[in-house]
């Protein structure tokens, strides 16, 4: 089958961004507007309500956060409240949760129970308990769309390694080299919460390498074969600041990772390299602009007339279309009522299976923090 949505490309079970329009067109005879509601309104929360104020089919009417001191009106007239309990009292189609982690789940859960289309950012919950809880839910709803917030897909840069990768032009991956820090667990003013494992699970692993992983699995596979060394030896919270492994899939691809917070320049970084070339990933255009610019460099190899210095082609990107075109996706999954094509909750407990298989692969972090064996962990 072949969809056609604006930004988004659907054909079988592969999705391409193709960026002539940062959104969805939807079929005339079925547009409408979704009404919207946001949990959580901070910085994700907020800028989520600005791509949903930019797509013609969605409309945010409420949102609710902690940090309000009552229920209300803001002066643009969105309603808000403090719990999200009282947020799905109102009459909506989608919820967007922008939560902590050792809620997230449990209100997305609730929002399916109230009929809603949730989408939810990354990471799913704590754990992978969590997202199996959410996945037994998802299954009494089959014609409700569950999509995760895995935003680096939906980067220009990734989508066009992706389509050289499925072109077969460098033949199939060998191993790939990733590599996201930053400086502190916690930057640019963001809540502590990050640094506290009974609220968020883990630390920059499954806060921002959660990213590297998923971006790994897409172009690698799935990885079974895991070692690793977890450490929290420099900032000293009960979270990690550096997690390095390397990992094999069952058809020979070895990727090597370090998530780490003692980064000093913030850097991201993917090297993925085939029997023909490589594709290089550097760089990510984001909110703090701070990853350095955009970059893929396609790397075409003679290595018989080369002599290591293969010809390269640099592609510099300018704009972040990211975040449009990953709600426009879900837009489109909802007003056509077709799958979600990437970010399913099966993405969702792979990329956080994977994560825990990191954790669980050094018996010293094992022990010390009580990590399960993700692989025990059926889905009910």
């Amino acid at each position: 089958m072949h969809y056609e949505c604006g930004a988004v490309t659907i054909e079988g079970s592969k999705l391409t961004i193709t960026l002539r329009s940062p959104f969805c067109l939807v079929n005339s005879h079925s547009m409408k507007y979704l009404k919207v509601g946001i949990a959580g309104f901070g910085v994700v929360g907020k800028r989520r309500k600005d791509c949903v104020a930019r797509h013609p089919g969605l409309r945010v009417v409420a949102v609710c956060d902690q940090t309000f001191q009552d229920e209300g009106a803001l002066p643009d007239g969105l309603r808000y409240y403090r719990d999200y309990r009282r947020l799905l009292t109102e009459s909506l189609d989608v919820l967007l949760v922008c939560l902590t982690n050792d809620v997230a789940s449990e209100v997305t859960i609730a929002g399916l129970n109230a009929g809603l289309h949730v989408f939810c950012e990354k990471p799913p919950g704590r754990n992978v308990e969590d997202i199996n809880n959410v996945i037994a839910c998802e299954r009494r709803y089959p014609r409700l769309k569950l999509m995760y917030g895995f935003n680096h897909r939906y980067h220009e840069s990734v989508q066009d390694a992706l389509t050289v990768l499925r072109s077969g032009e460098l033949g199939r991956v060998i191993n790939m080299r990733g590599m996201y820090g930053k400086a502190k667990l916690v930057t640019f003013s963001q809540p502590d919460w990050r640094t506290q494992r009974a609220i968020a699970g883990g630390g920059v692993l499954l806060d921002q390498g959660i990213h590297m992983v998923d971006l790994m699995r897409l172009f690698g596979g799935e990885f079974t074969e895991v070692r690793s060394f977890i450490s929290n030896s420099h900032w000293g919270y009960d979270v990690e600041d550096n997690a390095y492994a390397i990992m094999r899939t069952p058809a020979g691809v070895v990727g090597m990772l370090n998530s780490s917070a003692t980064q000093w320049r913030h850097r991201f970084h993917l090297d993925i390299n085939f029997e023909r070339g490589s594709l290089i990933l550097g760089g990510i255009l984001s909110g703090t602009k701070s990853y350095g610019a955009e970059t893929l460099t396609l790397v075409r190899a003679d290595p018989d007339n080369d002599q290591g210095d293969p010809r390269e082609q640099l592609t510099r990107y300018n704009h972040d279309p990211s975040w449009d075109a990953e709600i426009a996706a879900f837009a489109s999954s909802i007003l056509n009522d077709t799958p979600v094509q990437s970010g399913t909750s099966d993405d969702a407990l792979r990329t956080m299976k994977l994560v825990f298989k990191i954790y669980y692969a050094d018996s010293n972090w094992r022990e010390t923090y009580d990590i399960p064996n993700p692989d025990l962990h059926q889905q009910s």
